[in-house]
């Protein structure tokens, strides 16, 4: 999932690559500074915190067979702080970094920094091969391939059968539902991600997208916006003053949204798959009765949001053989079934999905791969950073929303941080 973003903080060129190298402390442990004089080549993976990873890294490490040894080291749980740390390291050359844990949206601008390595040759034909194509689509950058994917992710309509029988296709259908159960005295709250932060983003872009639309021109350089963000923006205003929305809207992240319905305040949610388990581990007898539909649209099925992590080498690795080598086994897929299984994050490969165990972990891995078909990927920009700052401010609170004013906001915000020459905001 990894979508919880804020501004990063940059820092100076001219901090002393030697120190980050060997002794800028990550998750508790003292960064790498490779294998030594002898042994196999130490590869170290930076990735966020996923509990049954280290599984995943030891069979890589029996499979290597002695020719290399991944090392893992844990992120900071915030995807703002995995940025931060990952771009202070890659700006002063950090020769301590091997393989990175990406978040989707990071791609391009590491890609165009010249900080991620491109795949080329059998190993991207490895990656290519089985992989389903939106995932695909997040890694690549003017035509190249410069990540694996790893996991990805899309949002659901998530609901309580016993509240409403038949779930809408639509945001006015899901109002409609909310009113209806607010009448007879149930509990009629739509969580939704409506605070200041990705998330808010995350639900503007998929409305856009609904409505035929993108924020920015497909080469990413301009802003499109236009009829399809007024659209959209006249939903998220609508939807946060009519009978749906929680009081708590506009300090409403995915933890919050899922609390929420577990809890028994809210009716129902839009979500990330995660909050299926969540839901039979805190709530084994409401999860009967709890089900899911395709993400809403303006006017039927919406396109959902597109989330989820990939595999870069750096540019700056001593070992970047080793760590292509191991960046395609902590992909692969029994690697891809595993962190499915165990970890709650749904796999790019699609033959993963009939793999063994899925059906049991994921019964509505259908529904996963038809929302994949035209889920909506975020901007594909250097600048995203920036952009998705810009337009979460503006955004913030929902009811606040005024259509045709926010939208020349966003417009001339935009534009600017197109601009931006630094990949730092």
């Amino acid at each position: 999932m990894r979508i919880r973003r804020a501004p990063g903080r940059g820092g100076a060129r001219a901090a002393a690559s030697g120190l980050l190298a060997c002794g800028l402390l990550v998750g508790g442990a003292s960064a790498g500074c490779g294998s030594g004089a002898s042994g196999p080549p130490v590869v170290d993976l930076y990735n966020a915190p996923q509990e049954h990873l280290a599984r995943i890294v030891g069979r890589c490490n029996g499979l290597a067979g002695g020719a290399y040894r991944i090392r893992l080291n844990t992120l900071p749980r915030g995807a703002d702080d995995q940025r931060e740390q990952l771009v202070r390291r890659l700006a002063a050359g950090d020769t301590g970094l091997d393989v990175l844990g990406l978040d989707v949206t990071w791609t391009a601008e590491l890609a165009e920094a010249g900080w991620i390595r491109r795949w080329t040759g059998a190993d991207a034909a490895q990656v290519r091969q089985g992989t389903l194509a939106a995932p695909l689509d997040t890694a690549t950058w003017h035509g190249g391939l410069y990540a694996a994917p790893y996991n990805t992710n899309v949002q659901l309509l998530w609901y309580r059968s016993d509240l409403i029988p038949s779930p809408p296709r639509t945001w006015s259908g899901l109002m409609a539902e909310s009113a209806r159960l607010a009448r007879e005295g149930r509990p009629a709250y739509g969580e939704v991600t409506g605070a200041q932060y990705e998330g808010l983003v995350v639900w503007f872009n998929s409305l856009v997208a609904s409505a035929g639309g993108s924020i920015l021109t497909p080469d990413g350089e301009h802003v499109a916006l236009g009829a399809p963000a007024l659209t959209a923006l006249t939903v998220m205003r609508a939807f946060a003053r009519s009978e749906a929305a929680d009081p708590s809207l506009s300090n409403t992240q995915e933890d919050d949204a899922r609390l929420a319905v577990e809890a028994g305040r809210g009716a129902y949610e839009i979500n990330w798959p995660f909050v299926y388990a969540s839901m039979l581990a805190n709530r084994p007898g409401m999860a009967a009765r709890f089900r899911w539909a395709p993400y809403p649209g303006v006017n039927g099925v919406g396109r959902s949001p597109l989330g989820g992590a990939n595999f870069a080498v750096s540019r700056y690795s001593r070992h970047p053989r080793a760590a292509f080598r191991a960046a395609l086994c902590l992909r692969d897929p029994e690697s891809q079934r595993v962190a499915a299984v165990e970890d709650g994050l749904p796999p790019t490969t699609e033959a993963v999905y009939d793999a063994p165990g899925m059906a049991k972990a994921y019964p509505m891995r259908r529904a996963i791969k038809d929302a994949l078909r035209t889920a909506a990927p975020r901007p594909k920009t250097p600048t995203y950073q920036n952009v998705s700052t810009v337009t979460a401010v503006t955004l913030s609170p929902p009811r606040s929303i005024d259509p045709p004013r926010t939208s020349r906001t966003l417009r001339s915000l935009i534009g600017d941080a197109l601009e931006s020459r630094g990949v730092l905001p």
